[in-house]
């Protein structure tokens, strides 16, 4: 059951054995800035904990960072937990350098659509592109 609150809550992290804290504070403090209620979890988060705070805060989607292009491998399956774990539809959006080397952008994100994400930003997306698909995914909601 959805409670009724005002401000849309996202669940905001770099995933996998990712250290990259800059983009995620950055990330933080925009979408912070634009409304949102943030629950941060920082650096270095398995899809798991991702889940746990969702349900835990009741999250509206889940923003996925990654910069050090293991973002593919860490991201599988985590659609597929999400709806076990009852968080079906959730939207999820992942950004950064989420693949190695120099690849394709629109092949990369097919794979993560496929994969069960709503988004997938390429590196040095600007925030503002972020809230924009934010707020497209969620304002209807």
């Amino acid at each position: 059951m959805k409670e009724h609150h005002d401000k849309k809550i996202l669940v905001l992290g770099v995933i996998g054995a990712d250290v990259h804290a800059v983009g995620n504070k950055i990330l933080y403090h925009a979408f912070t800035d634009a409304g949102f209620q943030v629950e941060n979890l920082g650096v270095m988060v398995s899809q798991e904990e991702f889940i746990a705070a969702a349900i835990e805060t009741d999250a509206d989607a889940i923003v996925i960072s990654s910069l050090y292009g293991q973002g593919e491998l860490d991201c599988v399956g985590m659609r597929e937990k999400c709806d076990e774990a009852g968080l079906t539809g959730i939207p999820l959006l992942v950004g950064g350098n989420i693949v190695v080397g120099k690849q394709d952008f629109n092949e990369v994100e097919k794979r993560f659509k496929a994969m069960g994400f709503d988004r997938a930003f390429p590196p040095n997306t600007a925030p503002e592109t972020t809230i924009e698909a934010l707020h497209e995914l969620l304002d209807d909601k």
